[in-house]
Parts: structure tokens; sequence; C-alpha cells
């Protein structure tokens, strides 16, 4: 069984910053791509950013240059540094493990950016 905890979520006033982390526990493969996506209110589920076990990135166009993913494959750890924050940033953001298989979620973590 897999098992993806998260943290780092909270209240930010705009430009400002936040690190969100998960760690996934379980049987973890090698290969495998973890990342984020997030959902504010009425609005879909999109992706924000992931990496693959290999350091390969992905970005969303929204959030290119303002946030950073990076992990730690020894930890099954992924972080997300989030900078410049803007109150469209608002959402729910959910972490998961892709190990080619079904997708693995985390239970969710609110960030909340004021103007």
């Amino acid at each position: 069984q897999v098992q993806l905890v998260e943290s780092g979520g909270g209240l930010v006033q705009s430009g400002g910053s936040l690190r969100l982390s998960c760690t996934a526990s379980g049987s973890i493969s090698r290969m495998n791509v973890m990342g984020w996506y997030r959902q504010a209110p009425g609005k879909q589920r999109e992706l924000v950013a992931r990496i693959s076990s290999g350091g390969m990135t992905k970005y969303a166009d929204s959030v290119k240059g303002r946030f950073t993913i990076s992990r730690d494959n020894a930890k099954n750890t992924v972080y997300l540094q989030m900078n410049s924050l803007k109150p469209e940033d608002t959402a729910d953001y959910y972490c998961y493990l892709d190990q080619y298989g079904p997708n693995y979620w985390g239970q969710g973590t609110q960030v909340t950016v004021s103007s």
C-alpha cells in the first residue's frame, strides 16, 4: 500500500512564499513521477508541476518562473517551492505519485493567498 503525506500549506500574503512537501511511503518504485495538482473552488483540477525520478520537470504556464519542483529520491519526497504567490494561486494542492499504474494521491493541503 502507498501513502502520501503532504505538509506546508497555509495563508500567505500576495508576493509571499510557501514550500509544500510530500512524502511517499510503502511500495515505491524506483521509476516514477511525483508532482502536484491544484483545485480552486469551482474550477477543474489542474497540473501545477511534476518531476520524474530522473529529474525531468514540467510546469503549468501559469507558475513558470515562480514555482520550483524538486525531489529527494532517497526520502521519496517531493517539494514545491512557491514564490511570488498571487491570489489566483489560492487552491487545494494535491500531491500525486505515478508509478506507471494507478496514481496515488495525498489528502490535499490548502494554500490561501490574500491580496
